[in-house]
């Protein structure tokens, strides 16, 4: 997986009744933009992610209106 500054970031609910969790990507960590990424989430809560396989990218781009 790997990301942009800018992309978006959603995590599915995996377990009946969890929702689904979306932030911003602020940095990418690893090499050539994957993972751990620095996030800003939807609540402002800030924090470094290791995506699992419950993740993906919305590229920036495909967000724009």
């Amino acid at each position: 997986m790997h990301a942009h500054d800018g992309d978006r970031l959603v995590i599915e609910g995996t377990k009946v009744g969890s929702a689904r969790r979306e932030g911003e990507v602020l940095e990418t960590h690893g090499p050539d933009g994957g993972p751990p990424f620095l996030v800003r989430w939807s609540d402002g809560a800030e924090g470094l992610v290791y995506p699992g396989s419950d993740a993906h990218v919305v590229p920036a781009a495909s967000t724009a209106d």
